[in-house]
C-alpha cells in the first residue's frame, strides 16, 4: 500500500536540505536577486522533471526484467538515506558556507552565465543527488503501486514542483536563511536526519517483519 506520509517526508527531507541546486540558489540570488535567479530555478525545475521521467522509466525496465530486484532496491534506498541522514546530522555550520565560498571562487558571482536557465537545466544531468534521489524515490516510493504513463508524469510533475518550491525558498530567503541555519543548524539537522531515517525503516521492509 502506498505511504503517502513517508513519501512526502522522504520528498521535502531531502529536497529542502542542502545541495547543489540550493547551495546555486543561494549564491546567485545573493548577488543577482530572487527575480533574475528565477530563470536559473525553472531550469533546475525542467531539468529535475525530465531526470524524473527518465529514472521512472528506467525503473520499469528494471522490474520488468528482474521483479525481485525490489527487496534490493528497497535495501539501497534505505541505505542511501540513512547515509545522507547520518551526513545531514554530522555536519556543521561552516560546511554550506564554505560550499558557497568554493562556488563563488568558482566565478558564480562574476558571470550571468552560470545563472542561466540552460545552466539550471543541465546541471540536472551532472547532478548526482538528484539522480540517486530520483532512482531511489521512484523505485521505492512509485513503481511498485503506479505505472501507468499518467501517473509517472503526475508524480514527475509533483517532484520538479517541489524542487522548484525547495530552490526557490533558498534563493528568496538568501542570506537571511543562512543566518536562520547559523542560529538554528544542530537542530534543522536533526530533524531532517530523523525524518530520512523514519523514511529508510518504513522502505526498508524492517517494519514487515514486526507485523506477522
Amino acid at each position: 500500500m502506498f505511504n503517502l506520509s513517508t513519501f512526502v517526508s522522504y520528498v521535502f527531507a531531502v529536497s529542502f536540505t542542502p545541495g547543489p541546486n540550493n547551495i546555486m540558489s543561494t549564491a546567485n540570488a545573493s548577488k543577482f536577486g530572487y527575480k533574475k535567479t528565477l530563470e536559473f530555478i525553472l531550469g533546475v525545475s525542467i531539468g529535475f522533471f525530465i531526470i524524473m521521467i527518465i529514472c521512472s522509466y528506467f525503473n520499469i525496465i528494471l522490474f520488468n526484467i528482474m521483479p525481485k530486484i525490489k527487496i534490493f532496491m528497497g535495501i539501497l534506498g534505505a541505505g542511501y538515506m540513512i547515509y545522507l541522514a547520518v551526513k545531514i546530522m554530522q555536519s556543521k555550520e561552516n560546511d554550506y558556507r564554505e560550499k558557497i565560498t568554493d562556488k563563488n571562487r568558482g566565478h558564480i558571482t562574476r558571470t550571468r552565465e552560470l545563472n542561466l536557465f540552460f545552466t539550471g537545466m543541465t546541471m540536472q544531468f551532472v547532478n548526482p543527488k538528484a539522480i540517486l534521489y530520483g532512482i531511489t524515490v521512484i523505485s521505492n516510493f512509485i513503481i511498485p503501486y503506479y505505472k501507468s504513463n499518467i501517473s509517472l508524469i503526475v508524480f514527475s510533475i509533483f517532484l520538479a514542483l517541489v524542487a522548484f518550491m525547495s530552490t526557490s525558498c533558498w534563493a528568496l530567503f538568501g542570506s537571511l536563511f543562512n543566518k536562520f541555519l547559523s542560529k538554528y543548524r544542530r537542530q534543522f539537522n536533526i530533524v531532517m536526519g530523523l525524518l530520512l531515517i523514519y523514511s529508510a525503516v518504513s522502505i526498508s521492509g524492517i517494519t514487515n517483519l514486526f507485523n506477522k
